[in-house]
C-alpha cells in the first residue's frame, strides 16, 4: 500500500526540520563537500554528523560517492536549493509582517 502524498510531504519536512541538516543543505548548495568539510564548517561531533547525513540520504535528499579516500555529499537535486530558497523567502516576509505588526502595536499603545 502506498503513502498518501500529503504524508509523504509531512515526512520530507519531518527530516528538515533540524538545524543541522538545514545547514548541511546549505554548505552543499555551492556543490559536493566532503564530511570532513561539514565537520570543519558545522560544529557538532563526528558521530552526529554521520547519523545527521543518514537522515538526509535515506530520504534522498542527498547523495554520497566516494572521490579516491572521500565520502563525498551532494544535493540530489537543484529542487532541495529551490526549497531553501523560497524558505528564506517565506520567512523574510513572515519576519517582515511581524516586524509592522509590532510596530502598529507599539503604535496604538502610545495613542491610547
Amino acid at each position: 500500500m502506498s503513502v498518501p502524498l500529503y504524508q509523504a510531504k509531512a515526512e520530507m519536512f519531518r527530516v528538515l526540520g533540524h538545524p543541522v541538516r538545514i545547514r548541511v543543505l546549505e554548505l552543499l548548495q555551492t556543490g559536493p563537500l566532503p564530511v570532513r568539510d561539514l565537520l570543519a564548517r558545522i560544529d557538532i561531533e563526528p558521530a552526529n554528523m554521520s547519523q545527521q547525513l543518514a537522515v538526509l540520504r535515506r530520504a534522498g535528499i542527498v547523495v554520497s560517492f566516494r572521490d579516491g579516500a572521500l565520502v563525498m555529499y551532494t544535493l540530489s537535486t537543484p529542487a532541495v536549493a529551490d526549497l531553501l530558497a523560497a524558505g528564506r523567502r517565506i520567512l523574510s516576509e513572515v519576519l517582515t509582517d511581524r516586524d509592522s505588526l509590532l510596530a502598529e502595536l507599539r503604535a496604538q499603545k502610545d495613542s491610547v
